[in-house]
């Protein structure tokens, strides 16, 4: 398809007049569209340009994954979120580019390539997973950062039981009811507690030729504690809770390869040895959106290790006091990687654009302050543990307050209701209403290698 350059300005599509100022976000996630909401009173011309059609509340995928929760009660439509909002308007497309000497923003769509003009720029791009210079890992262990990930994975959990189910091989059968986790973050703490549940509880009874309660799932992790960005006592009790529900922590272990039948890890002591395992869930690391590194390019910042750009006290750019970087893509000393910091550092960004343009900011912007409103992980049913300012807890207690907090974050009071009844059917029984999958998404990965091998090799 031919390549082509479309404008996008102020005068397209009926958005607002020449003169309006013009803001442009990046993302639709925690920090792009809370930044576009602050605009909503505003007499602003508001753009919010990204890479799907709906905003992912990227914390429960894993429940998407194990068949908690439905794709729809994790992702609402961008437009339906901002349809109120006439002052916003929505683009889908892959931002490619940034030039911020002529303030316009690249995108494409469908193989054409359109171009949006902006006074400020708000950048909130997120992350993607990291494989730490081991990309080939990502065709036999997929991440959790979007839809098509979680159904991947949850049709591969569901795959795995259902190949153990017709093998006659004792062997392979152990592997495919091996199922590891690569990471033990909140997210690989959370997808080992919930694999664990489901073949343990779920399927219980439900296969004639294996026992699923049998299945073993692994939790590995080069570090030597579980959760170990919230603390010693929250670890352990973290890694206490998963052994007696049956997960197998093995911590100082580096993977070192990955293929379809199982991975390689290295020990402390350096030895190397083998598990034999099909499924396979990765949730070691994330990596910044490649904009990063254009916005470093053009501007003079550095990026840190995980691509994020080092940003200024008020989460600009040197030289351009008109673009900020919030979220995962911003590297500032003492603020996670959470939505909370995404939250509150596209607010701040947006107030300082309301303030810059109305005249009533200073001279000297004050500097963005994240304010920690503390972390929590879930383990399995009525337990989690949670750290919030000097209070450390477990339990039943830190259960109700992560459901609690979860659901007010979640978007749409219609998400909110049919989310509780999931909740309510998943931990008050043994269901799950949201188990289907299907052989397309089992190996959609797989697929679209090939095919990028075969272009490749065409090319070449």
């Amino acid at each position: 398809m031919v390549d082509r350059k479309v404008q996008i300005g102020a005068g397209a599509a009926g958005a607002g007049s020449v003169d309006r100022h013009k803001v442009v976000i990046i993302g639709s996630g925690f920090g792009g569209m809370n930044a576009a909401k602050m605009f909503r009173r505003t007499d602003f011309d508001v753009t919010l340009i990204a890479c799907t059609n709906h905003h992912l509340f990227q914390p429960l995928l894993y429940q998407v994954a194990t068949g908690i929760l439905s794709a729809g009660e994790v992702a609402v439509p961008t437009r339906v979120v901002l349809r109120r909002q006439r002052n916003a308007r929505v683009l889908l497309g892959d931002v490619t580019d940034i030039d911020l000497a002529s303030r316009r923003v690249l995108s494409t769509l469908l193989g054409r390539t359109y171009s949006t003009p902006y006074d400020s720029l708000i950048v909130a791009a997120g992350a993607g997973q990291s494989y730490f210079g081991n990309d080939h890992f990502t065709e036999f262990a997929p991440g959790m950062k979007s839809i098509d990930d979680a159904l991947e994975l949850r049709a591969r959990i569901l795959g795995a039981l259902e190949q153990a189910e017709r093998s006659s091989d004792p062997d392979r059968v152990r592997a495919l009811l091996t199922f590891t986790v690569i990471g033990a973050g909140p997210t690989g703490v959370e997808m080992a507690g919930q694999i664990a549940e489901l073949a343990h509880h779920t399927f219980r009874g439900s296969f004639r030729s294996i026992d699923s309660t049998a299945a073993r799932v692994i939790l590995l992790d080069a570090a030597s504690a579980v959760l170990p960005s919230m603390g010693p006592k929250l670890g352990k009790k973290a890694q206490g809770r998963l052994e007696k529900i049956g997960v197998d922590i093995q911590l100082g272990a580096k993977v070192v390869d990955i293929d379809s039948e199982g991975l390689t890890v290295e020990d402390p002591d350096a030895t190397v040895r083998r598990i034999e395992s099909i499924c396979k869930v990765w949730s070691a690391g994330v990596s910044a959106s490649p904009l990063g590194k254009i916005i470093a390019a053009q501007s003079g910042a550095e990026t840190d290790n995980a691509g994020r750009v080092k940003v200024l006290p008020d989460l600009t750019i040197p030289g351009h006091p008109n673009v900020f970087v919030v979220g995962d893509m911003a590297s500032i000393a003492g603020v996670p990687g959470l939505a909370q910091a995404a939250i509150q550092g596209g607010r701040y960004a947006a107030g300082r654009v309301m303030d810059t343009v109305s005249g009533s900011g200073s001279e000297q912007r004050q500097p963005f302050r994240y304010s920690d409103r503390g972390s929590m992980a879930t383990i399995s049913r009525f337990s989690a543990v949670a750290k919030i300012g000097p209070l450390e807890f477990g339990g039943a207690t830190a259960w109700i307050a992560w459901l609690a907090l979860h659901l007010a974050y979640l978007i749409g009071f219609k998400t909110k209701i049919s989310t509780v009844l999931s909740w309510t059917i998943s931990f008050l029984s043994a269901g799950r209403g949201q188990l289907a999958s299907t052989e397309q998404q089992a190996y959609a990965r797989t697929r679209i290698n090939k095919l990028q091998k075969a272009a490749d090799s065409s090319a070449a």
